[in-house]
């Protein structure tokens, strides 16, 4: 079964942003074409998303660090 980024929100809540849920559907169909694995597509995607939204707090502290002169 393909999924689409509209199914990102019912498998995790991570996905909040639409390039998110759009990468959440590209990874888990990936997995699934070359596992044939749908539990492990989901589980996958949803640790991909975790850490890009882990990636993106970062960056945003860290910009807002720099705007106010502390690093």
């Amino acid at each position: 079964m393909p999924w689409s980024p509209a199914d990102a929100s019912a498998k995790t809540k991570k996905a909040t942003s639409p390039a998110a849920k759009k990468q959440w559907a590209d990874v888990a169909n990936n997995v699934l074409e070359k596992t044939g694995d749908e539990g492990r597509a989901v589980k996958t995607a949803n640790g991909v998303v975790k850490k890009r939204g882990k990636s993106a707090s970062k960056k945003a502290l860290a910009l807002r660090g720099a705007l106010r002169g502390t690093y």
